[in-house]
């Protein structure tokens, strides 16, 4: 009887009768090997060699036994996932996510401007366009006028020497008189002049006579063509003073003005005629 191993199926129903412990989702599926293989068979507490001996005999089948609990508990939890798997699922989850919706680029259509835009471009352009030609329209009558003032000085600063060139003289230069005023003269008036003057130099010469004449206005009287003057007419105003020996050179007072029509010669203003408007004489008589 010492000799009599103890039946498998007494372990097994030892085993079975071990304490449950409750055990959770996490720990159901896993075997317990450490409890089965220590216990002990209760009928041979003196032969420890041969319960081991025993126990060694029978640990095949609890083993087969445990596999198939474990197998068996597997399926009862699919839900069951350690930590680390889910872990190392998650991020291929979030690969696949990622590679499975990139960011694509999106490509808009050209759009042509719109009517609006277009509308508004060509008014903006109407109203440039018309701002100029009316800036324009408004400069060149301005600069018209400014041109033909500028022409207007010109002619009456030229009829003021002229007058008091053709006019002052003393005994010493009477007889150059005449080639000093010819640069003012053109056509028939300037041989008028040139007979006058040579009548009155030998007399004026022996009477000493200065004169002196002092213009105290001009004014251009008429020009024409207006956008382009090729004549026009002067009048300037004088006051003359004559002194001679002969009258005790008691001064000769006269206000002379002169009508003179000019014309253009290159860049020079000519007088072509000359006339005498009004003659005031306030010499003193004795």
């Amino acid at each position: 009887m010492e000799d009599q191993q103890p039946d498998p199926g007494d372990l097994t129903a030892d085993a079975a009768e071990a304490p449950k412990t409750p055990v959770g989702k996490a720990d159901r599926g896993k075997a317990q090997p450490a409890a089965t293989v220590d216990e002990t068979p209760p009928g041979n507490p003196e032969k420890p060699a041969e319960s081991t001996e025993g126990t060694d005999g029978a640990s095949p089948g609890i083993s087969d036994e445990a596999s198939s609990a474990d197998t068996d508990g597997e399926p009862d939890s699919p839900d069951e996932t350690s930590p680390d798997a889910a872990d190392d699922a998650s991020p291929t989850g979030a690969d696949e996510t990622t590679d499975g919706n990139p960011d694509d680029v999106v490509l808009v259509p050209h759009r042509p401007a719109g009517r609006r835009l277009t509308v508004a471009a060509v008014a903006a352009a109407a109203l440039f366009v018309g701002s100029a030609g009316f800036a324009g329209a408004m400069v060149q009558p301005y600069l018209s006028e400014r041109a033909l003032v500028a022409t207007k000085l010109e002619i009456a600063q030229t009829a003021a020497e002229a007058i008091t060139t053709l006019w002052t003289y003393t005994p010493e230069d009477m007889a150059t008189l005449a080639d000093r005023a010819s640069r003012y003269l053109a056509g028939d008036f300037s041989e008028e002049y040139t007979r006058y003057i040579d009548a009155i130099v030998e007399p004026n010469k022996q009477a000493q006579v200065t004169n002196n004449t002092q213009v105290v206005g001009a004014a251009v009287e008429s020009v024409s063509p207006p956008d382009a003057p090729e004549q026009a007419t002067a009048i300037v105003y004088t006051n003359s003073v004559a002194t001679s020996p002969v009258t005790k050179n008691i001064p000769s007072l006269r206000y002379l003005s002169y009508r003179l029509t000019m014309e253009r010669d290159g860049s020079q203003w000519l007088i072509t005629r000359m006339s005498t408007v009004t003659s005031f004489d306030l010499t003193p008589q004795l």
